[in-house]
């Protein structure tokens, strides 16, 4: 039986500064939390290899700045992802307010293919609260990212 090529995921996390989004990855990929806040200039990514049934592939895990000043150079980096994640503060109502923004310079920025993939499947967005810091539903909430973006992924390319 022919094996077949690992497959990779781009994942963006947007959300506005301060709200963990690096915390987040951090957790996730390296199970390290630090308390030290260092913001994201542009953007930083990390990859996981996660099997999810009988498939083995690659996250490929983008942590973008969320400062205003930098934003322009996050955008770039959008391109090709297969999801977005996004994050707010629950601590932080304006972090909360300004997911929508997030969401749709994601969506002007993505393919259209995905962009309309995301507007058939809108009204069943998965929402977890989680800690980067405890650790707590984060492997869930990275699992069902991967899981929503194999589900977008056309057959052939599996």
């Amino acid at each position: 039986m022919a094996s077949r090529r690992r497959m990779l995921l781009k994942v963006i996390i947007l959300g506005d500064s301060g709200v963990g989004k690096t915390s987040l990855m951090n957790q996730y990929v390296n199970r390290k939390f630090s308390n030290q806040y260092k913001a994201t200039i542009g953007a930083d990514f990390l990859t996981k290899e996660v099997q999810f049934e009988d498939r083995l592939f690659t996250l490929q895990i983008w942590d973008t700045a969320g400062q205003e000043r930098f934003q322009s150079l996050g955008v770039a980096f959008y391109r090709g992802a297969d999801c977005c994640v996004l994050v707010y503060d629950v601590n932080v109502m304006k972090s909360f307010d300004n997911l929508n923004n997030w969401r749709e310079e994601f969506l002007i920025q993505v393919s259209e293919k995905k962009a309309k993939a995301w507007c058939a499947s809108k009204g069943n967005i998965p929402y977890f609260e989680t800690s980067a810091k405890e650790g707590f539903n984060v492997d869930a909430a990275f699992q069902c990212i991967a899981k929503n973006a194999l589900k977008n992924e056309p057959e052939e390319e599996m």
